[in-house]
């Protein structure tokens, strides 16, 4: 793998974002409104409950880790879209670039767009509503890094569905953290949840994420084995999507759709 054209397609996302001012402001522009919006709400919901439950970490805090994975997984299909818009993916694979490079690149420019995201959430979040981070303690980090490589592979699972279906699919992918959510228990025991709908949060890594952020806030112990869990999970996952895209790439290259990708193409 070389680095020199996996940061080629970083920097195409940098060119893209610097002939473009307009493209600067969504990266962090509607996770400004969502902390701010649930920060009053938390606010409200502490100035009306009678049981001294702080519902900031409890609550805002959920909704600044789930913003940062929606973050990193639009981040990843975002960088991909804005080639298929432009008609220029298959520009990318007329050069000596593997797949395996330019799915890196998607990854680090989902990274470089998200921390511009995390640092306006974490900013906000601290010092407008007063979350402490502290509260989570070391595992904070861990949290981050489990939604982080879940919204990656969610991210590469999505590209590889549009590449499949056609650009016109990209309304498929939108929607999926908002499908997602309610397996995810982002305010919410996961035992709430009936049994069928258990089986799927089980499956997936931000369940046993929002648990253990649960437990702490409750001051009890954190489910480390549950987050070990999660971790063996994300990895499935990641692994489970690049073979996906790179299946669907090799199908598309086989049969040559790959040269008739259009904006109308479904198959």
């Amino acid at each position: 793998m070389s680095l020199q054209r996996t940061a080629a397609v970083v920097l195409r996302q940098y060119y893209l974002l610097r002939g473009s001012p307009a493209r600067i402001p969504p990266l962090f522009a509607w996770v400004a409104i969502d902390i701010t919006l649930w920060g009053f709400i938390t606010r409200y919901l502490n100035s009306v409950s009678s049981a001294g439950f702080n519902f900031v970490p409890a609550l805002l805090g959920a909704v600044l880790l789930w913003d940062f994975f929606i973050r990193v997984m639009q981040g990843v299909t975002t960088a991909f879209l804005e080639d298929v818009w432009s008609r220029n993916f298959l520009n990318f694979f007329a050069t000596p670039l593997s797949i395996g490079e330019y799915i890196a690149g998607l990854i680090l420019s989902s990274i470089s767009t998200s921390a511009v995201g995390v640092t306006v959430m974490f900013v906000l979040a601290s010092v407008v509503f007063g979350l402490s981070f502290l509260i989570y303690g070391a595992l904070l980090g861990p949290f981050l890094l489990l939604l982080f490589v879940f919204g990656i592979a969610l991210g590469v699972l999505a590209c590889a569905i549009v590449l499949r279906l056609g650009p016109a699919s990209e309304w498929f992918i939108w929607p999926i953290p908002a499908l997602l959510s309610p397996f995810a228990g982002v305010f919410y025991p996961i035992s709430v949840l009936p049994r069928w709908m258990q089986w799927i949060s089980h499956a997936i890594a931000p369940a046993y994420v929002f648990e253990g952020m649960r437990a702490i806030v409750a001051h009890r112990a954190a489910p480390l084995a549950d987050l070990a869990w999660s971790a063996a999970l994300d990895l499935a996952w990641l692994a489970l999507a690049c073979w996906f895209f790179l299946r669907v790439y090799r199908q598309a290259v086989r049969t040559g759709l790959i040269a008739r990708y259009s904006a109308e193409t479904l198959s």
